[in-house]
C-alpha cells in the first residue's frame, strides 16, 4: 500500500510539471526509489515507459488548450516541450490524426489519456511464492552482449542472444563448467539514463582456466528474493517478472537493490517448457 502511495505522489509530480521540464530523478525521488526501479515499477504498473506517459498527457493537454484558447501553436509547443512547431506538429497529427492547426476548424476525434492513479485491486491472483536468500560476493564466467531498453529491443537481442549460445555449442560447454546455480541469465551494468544495460550469460567460476573469449564478472553480496517459475517457458518467466513489480514490491516491505538481477536455469540446457527448473532473483532491501 505504501509504495502504491508513493508512486501516487511522483505522478502528482508529474502532472504539476506537465508545462515545464520534468525530471524522472526526482519523480523516483517522490517516490524513493532509484530510477532504475522506478522506471521498471511503473511500466510493470501501467503498461507504458514513464517517457511515453509524459508524452501522451502532454499532447492531451496541448489539444484541449489549442480548442479552448487562442493561444498560437508555436506557443503550445514550446510549453510542452518541443522545440519547434515542426516536431510538434508531427508527433500530434501521430497521435490526433490532425495537425495541430485543424484543430479548431475540424470535429474529428482526438485521443485523452487521462491522468493515471493507483490503487489495490483484488484479482484473485494465486500467492506468490518466494524466499529470501543470503549469499556472498561471487564471481561469475560467459559471454555477454550491451543491449539498449528503447522501444523493447532487449528483449528481442536477449532472446537471440540466448538462441545462438544454444545453436553453437557456448550453452552446453557453460553447463559443463557451472557451479551450483546451473547456467545464469544477468542483467547488469545498467547506464545513468538506465537505457542500456550488459546481459550476462554465464555460471559461478569453479575453474582456473577458461575460453580466451569468456569474460569474468563480479556480483557483489547481496539479499536477494528468489521466485520460482511455474509454467511454460519463456511465458512463465514474464509472468514472474511482471508479478513481482505489480505486486510484490508494492505489498511488499522491501525495494530494489539496484545491483544484477538473475534468471537461474537450474536444469541443462536441452530441457524445456514446463519441464525447465528456473529462478528469478532480485537483489533486495528493507525500506
Amino acid at each position: 500500500m505504501e509504495g502504491l502511495q508513493r508512486m501516487t505522489k511522483s505522478i502528482d509530480y508529474i502532472e504539476n510539471n506537465l508545462d515545464k521540464e520534468i525530471q524522472i530523478e526526482h519523480a523516483a525521488t517522490v517516490a524513493c526509489m532509484s530510477k532504475f526501479h522506478f522506471q521498471r515499477m511503473f511500466t510493470m504498473l501501467t503498461g507504458v515507459t514513464v517517457a511515453a506517459y509524459i508524452r501522451n498527457r502532454r499532447l492531451t493537454m496541448a489539444a484541449q488548450e489549442l480548442i479552448h484558447s487562442k493561444s498560437k501553436v508555436i506557443d503550445v509547443a514550446l510549453k510542452y516541450g518541443y522545440e519547434s512547431p515542426e516536431s510538434f506538429a508531427k508527433v500530434f497529427r501521430k497521435t490526433h490524426g490532425m495537425s495541430p492547426s485543424e484543430v479548431r476548424y475540424h470535429r474529428h476525434s482526438l485521443k485523452a489519456f487521462p491522468k493515471l492513479s493507483f490503487q489495490i485491486q483484488l484479482k484473485g491472483e494465486e500467492e506468490m511464492d518466494y524466499k529470501i536468500v543470503e549469499k556472498d560476493a561471487f564471481n561469475v564466467i560467459g559471454k555477454d552482449i550491451r543491449t539498449t531498453t528503447i522501444d523493447g529491443a532487449n528483449h528481442r537481442e536477449i532472446a537471440a542472444f540466448w538462441e545462438d549460445s544454444n545453436q553453437n555449442g557456448f550453452s552446453n560447454e557453460l553447463a559443463r563448467n557451472a557451479g551450483s546455480l546451473g547456467l545464469l541469465g544477468i542483467c547488469m551494468e545498467f547506464d545513468k539514463q538506465q537505457e542500456e544495460l550488459t546481459y550476462f550469460i554465464g555460471a559461478e567460476k569453479n575453474v582456473d582456466d577458461m575460453p580466451a573469449d569468456w569474460k569474468e564478472k563480479h556480483i557483489p553480496a547481496s539479499t536477494w528474493a528468489v521466485f520460482p517459475v511455474h509454467g511454460s517457458i519463456p511465458d512463465a518467466i514474464v509472468n514472474v517478472w511482471e508479478r513481482i513489480f505489480s505486486e510484490w514490491f508494492p505489498s511488499t516491505g522491501y525495494e530494489h537493490a539496484g545491483g544484477p538481477e538473475m534468471e537461474i536455469y537450474l536444469d541443462d540446457a536441452d530441457a524445456q517448457g514446463e519441464k525447465m527448473r528456473v529462478e528469478v532473483w532480485i537483489p533486495i532491501v528493507k525500506k
